[in-house]
């Protein structure tokens, strides 16, 4: 188990040896991978990001079909997404019920209205943000957000994401200085992309302390 969870975690090192083990079935751990981490809230370590560039490359090498990969992954992540909505759904209208000393009933209210207004935008930008990526769809099923608006965003979301990394690895994934410093570049990415929301969410927080009396 502790061998199998260090060739999860250092994904970039031991995907070569997957393909080579498995075979047709490394197609099914890919999905089960993406799957796991975006529709399980326990399992936000999973590899994302770095999974998908290096299935792109290895989908320019030929190890992979890039184009069967990136359709069975969508579909993953799309799913995945659901069942953690569902979950959040749920679980909802229990969190909004109890009267535990550790919820902020005000502060669940407040979320609602916020994925009802903006829900669109954070799950899409959300794919790219670990472990945020795994939370934000079960916020969205606690807020209530309506499964129509959740669906569009989320397929878009996952298109953008699985797509997108794929096609990054598959142009520039063999590329020796990338394969050389891939951790430090996918931090940069991940750095890169958390600046908008926290920036957004620092702006609402001091908006909403200056508009008070």
């Amino acid at each position: 188990m502790l061998d199998f969870l260090h060739m999860i975690l250092h994904i970039d090192q031991t995907l070569g040896i997957w393909v080579a083990e498995y075979g047709a079935w490394i197609y099914l751990v890919l999905f089960l991978i993406v799957f796991g981490e975006t529709g399980l809230v326990v399992l936000p370590f999973l590899p994302g990001d770095s999974l998908l560039f290096i299935a792109g490359a290895f989908g320019a090498s030929g190890l992979l079909d890039p184009v069967l990969l990136a359709a069975l992954l969508v579909v993953a992540a799309v799913l995945g997404n659901t069942v953690n909505y569902h979950i959040g759904r749920y679980i909802g209208p229990r969190v909004f019920t109890s009267n535990s000393r550790y919820l902020d009933r005000k502060a669940l209210v407040r979320t609602h209205a916020f994925y009802e207004k903006h829900g669109g935008k954070t799950i899409i930008m959300s794919r790219f943000l670990p472990v945020f990526r795994t939370f934000a769809p079960f916020v969205a099923g606690v807020g209530s957000m309506s499964i129509l608006k959740f669906q569009l965003f989320n397929a878009v979301g996952a298109l953008l994401w699985v797509c997108g990394l794929i096609t990054l690895g598959y142009f520039f994934g063999n590329v020796p200085i990338i394969k050389e410093h891939l951790n430090t570049i996918v931090l940069i990415g991940i750095g890169a992309a958390a600046v908008p929301v926290v920036g957004g969410v620092l702006w609402r927080v001091i908006k909403g302390q200056t508009s008070k009396p």
